[in-house]
């Protein structure tokens, strides 16, 4: 069995109803933490469909909250989710600003990792933070069946 995320009569992701049920529970736990709609809608036999203006303006939020945190756990946790968005977004034809995400932040880091002995928060240099996603979300981009 399996599930439809469309744009209209298009297909973006067709993942198993597990893949599907667990990426649904992030997208709401991720609304919620950016206080912001996915454009994600409900499933309805077996199909949900995406509203891309409210997904890409979520992309482009949880990009900037991914960005803006150096902390470890915090990064590992949402990597997937993070690489699973980029993908229905650029499949939705959304463009991203990759050279515009990868710069300093303009709101300061949070939740960040202090390094033992450095006294300093740690956060990848904007280049290799947005190439490290970018590869991700090639790489399952690959294997998300449309």
């Amino acid at each position: 069995m399996s599930q439809y995320f469309d744009l209209g009569e298009e297909t973006l992701w067709n993942p198993s109803n597990g893949a599907s049920r667990m990426f649904r529970r992030h997208v709401a736990l991720f609304e919620a933490e950016l206080e912001l709609p996915s454009g994600i809608g409900p499933m309805e036999n077996d199909e949900c469909q995406i509203d891309p203006v409210a997904l890409e303006a979520f992309v482009n939020a949880l990009l900037a909250q991914h960005r803006r945190t150096g902390h470890a756990i915090i990064l590992a946790l949402s990597e997937g989710f993070t690489a699973t968005v980029v993908v229905l977004a650029e499949r939705a034809g959304i463009g991203l600003d990759w050279a515009r995400l990868g710069a300093d932040p303009a709101e300061p880091f949070a939740d960040v990792q202090v390094s033992a002995g450095a006294g300093r928060p740690v956060a990848a240099d904007g280049g290799a933070w947005a190439a490290g996603l970018r590869g991700k979300a090639r790489e399952l981009g690959g294997r998300m069946p449309r």
